[in-house]
This record gives C-alpha cells, sequence and structure tokens, in this order.
C-alpha cells in the first residue's frame, strides 16, 4: 500500500518510520527543506511521562484568569474574533471538569509509558544519538500551595504507572546540586527518574536519514494546498506547483495546522496553536548548570542539558497562528533562567528561536506541553492511539 504522510515533523517521521517498516511505500510531504524545522525543531526535550497531567484541569480557571494582562504570564490567551478560539476555549472549559481531568490523565499516562517504550526500543534498533540523558526529570516547586497539590495527586499519578517520587529540598539538591543555590526557595520537588531528555530536532533528521535510507521518499519544500475528495474518499493531495500526489492512504501530522486541512472534509479536529519560545545557549560555567532536566511549576518552564548546550522553554500564548516574537516572553525566560542558575549559560550567545505554532488536542493542553516535550510521539498503529483518534 502506498502512504503519504503530510508534514516531517516527529510524529510524521516516525509514522513514516513504522510504516516503511511494515512494508508500506511511503511518502512524505512537508513544506520545510528539512525535517524537523518547526513544532519539532527547539521544543523543551522532556520525555517527561510521569508528569503526564493535562493543563485542562480544576484549578485551570482560576490561574488564566490571575494571569490576565500579563505580557509574561505562563499562559497568555490573547481574545480574536475567531470562532475556533472561542470554541475551542468553551471545550478545554468543559475539559477541566474533574470527571473529564481524570479520564485525560489516565489515557495520556497510559500513551505516554507505552511512547516511552516505543522510543527506547526504536533507539535500541537504530542508535540513534540525540543527546538523550536518561537521569530522571525534577519537578520543583518555590509556592508551597504548588507543592501541596502536586503531594495530592502523586499517589494517584503512581497508580497509574508514573514513578513520581515526592522530594524535600534537600533531596532536590541532591539530585540536581545546581539548585543549591536557591535551596531556601524550593518547597518540594517531585522525582521521576525513568523520565528522560533529548533534542527533537536532532532524534526527528536523524530518523529521517534512516528513513530515506529505506526507502521511503521525502518531497521537501512541498506547500499543502488541500486534501482532494471525490465520491466520499480522499483522492489526493494537492501541493503547489506539483499537482495531485495521490496513495492508497494519508497520515496528517501538521500540528496546528492540521485543522484548516481537514475542516473542508467535514472533519472537526479539537486542536487550536499554542505559540511557544524557547532558548538555547552553550555551557559557560559546567559547576553552575543543570545536568538533571527540570521543571519550575510556578513559572511553567522547563529546562534541559543537550549536550553542551541548555535549552529553557516554555510559556504558551494562544494568538492564533501569528508566529512573530513577543520579546516580553523572550526576556522574561532569560530573566528566570539568569535568576535560578546565574553564570551557568552564556546569554551573550542565545538565539532565540521562531516561535511556531503548536498544537494540542483538548485533553492533552497545557502550557508545557505545547510541544515543549516528546512524550507522545511514537507508537503509531497501537489500540492507544485509536483512542485519542
Amino acid at each position: 500500500m502506498k502512504v503519504a504522510v503530510l508534514g516531517a515533523g516527529v510524529v510524521g517521521v516516525a509514522a513514516a518510520w513504522f510504516l516503511r517498516e511494515a512494508g508500506h511505500e511511503v511518502v512524505v510531504l512537508d513544506r520545510q527543506p528539512a525535517a524537523g524545522m518547526e513544532t519539532s525543531f527547539a521544543n523543551g526535550g522532556q520525555i517527561s511521562v510521569s508528569h503526564a497531567e493535562p493543563w485542562a484541569n480544576p484549578g485551570a480557571l482560576a490561574k488564566i484568569i490571575k494571569w490576565l494582562g500579563r505580557e509574561d504570564a505562563p499562559l497568555l490567551f490573547r481574545l480574536q474574533a475567531d470562532p475556533q478560539q472561542w470554541l475551542w476555549g468553551l471545550r478545554f472549559l468543559a475539559e477541566c471538569l474533574p470527571g473529564r481531568h481524570r479520564t485525560n490523565t489516565v489515557q495520556l499516562v497510559r500513551l505516554g509509558l507505552y511512547s516511552r517504550a516505543t522510543l527506547r526500543q526504536l533507539i535500541a534498533s537504530t542508535g540513534i544519538e540525540y543527546d538523550q540523558l536518561q537521569r530522571g526529570i525534577l519537578h520543583f516547586y518555590t509556592y508551597r500551595e504548588e507543592f501541596e497539590a502536586a503531594a495530592r495527586t502523586a499517589d494517584f499519578m503512581r497508580t497509574l504507572g508514573s514513578d513520581r517520587v515526592l522530594k524535600t529540598p534537600d533531596e532536590c539538591v541532591a539530585i540536581e546540586p545546581a539548585l543549591a543555590a536557591i535551596r531556601g526557595r524550593i518547597a518540594g520537588g517531585s522525582y521521576s527518574a525513568e523520565d528522560e531528555t533529548g533534542d527533537a530536532h536532532k532524534f526527528t533528521q536523524a530518523l529521517a536519514t534512516l528513513c530515506a535510507e529505506k526507502g521511503v521518499r521525502f518531497e521537501q519544500g512541498a506547500q499543502i494546498e488541500r486534501i482532494a475528495a471525490e465520491g466520499g474518499r480522499i483522492s489526493g493531495v494537492e501541493v503547489t506547483g506539483r499537482g495531485i500526489v495521490r496513495a492508497d492512504a494519508y497520515v496528517v501530522s501538521l500540528g496546528s495546522y492540521s485543522p484548516r486541512l481537514v475542516r473542508p472534509l467535514g472533519i472537526s479536529l479539537a486542536i487550536y496553536p499554542a505559540k511557544g519560545y524557547s532558548v538555547t545557549m552553550p555551557v559557560k560555567d559546567a559547576s553552575a548548570a543543570w545536568t538533571v532536566s527540570l521543571t519550575d511549576e510556578g513559572h511553567k518552564l522547563v529546562f534541559a542539558r543537550l549536550g553542551d548546550r541548555l535549552r529553557i522553554a516554555g510559556t504558551a500564548e494562544l494568538a492564533g497562528y501569528d508566529t512573530s516574537v513577543n520579546e516580553p516572553r523572550c526576556r522574561a525566560i532569560l530573566k528566570r533562567t539568569m535568576e535560578l542558575f546565574p553564570g551557568a549559560g552564556d546569554a551573550r550567545q542565545h538565539p532565540l528561536h521562531r516561535p511556531h505554532a503548536l498544537s494540542e488536542p483538548l485533553s492533552q493542553h497545557r502550557a508545557r506541553h505545547a510541544r515543549l516535550d516528546a512524550r507522545l510521539r511514537l507508537g503509531p498503529r497501537t489500540r492507544r492511539h485509536r483512542e485519542r483518534a
């Protein structure tokens, strides 16, 4: 069977790999000149299964109201005259109900555990190197109320297979000595030893290379205009300047642009773009830099060590498909990083990555989860994925 995969991010490339391994002829269409150049380009690099909780939770509305009007807020909601934004917002609120939140958390953890296991199998079979680090992920809390809330959910998360363990401030510093400078401000932490980190961009490009060696055909610079349908069936994909690309089956993995493409087909996806930001800088002082991946829960920032680079990512801006850079949000990331880890990185060499429209299914939406990690990326053709469809 011939399969056309639309999108060459980590999801599309992983789908192409598994489809080719299953014996299918695969073509990947993407508008960028190489794989992994948009949402997968510079995320936070966390494979964080043990904290797979949706941002749509019973306490979300109060936080959103508190953050209104703050340009540097962890979640910035810019109201627009966009019916899709309002519909998505209403559905988001519905997912904050306790019953829905519990159901969504169960599904996220199940999918995350499977995805992480699949990733490890793939790495073992291919030997891909992507600055992976298996030292766990530590969430630290500088607000007592947030730590107490995390403590209340820790037992429930462990029943789902999460290895989340609560830590005292001293234990947090023992896990990551770079936190010693702010020991007095830490209320506590939660640590998951099984979680890990890595560079999604490196992973995606390395896997794309292996896909090409296996016979997957990549058509880069392919601007997809529409999905053509005849008689209730997909008849092909129209690509600018290339006509119609036909296949027997199609995989849509275009992130937040997917709803626009499938809406004319009568398919409604509960996905709305969230714009995230990240900073990458070289290590300046190894003794001051973190080596265990961290999450600052109070500011919704993640810190990953990618070889000799430091990656900081976070915040989500619900501003439609606007990809312009919001300088206050950039400065907020750098300010918090320098405040927590003075001297760790060379802030003079921090190319701010161009923000991009990111996507989240409704039940998965959270600021850190605006594709700042790759935990739910791998393992196509499974019952769990069909449940999420």
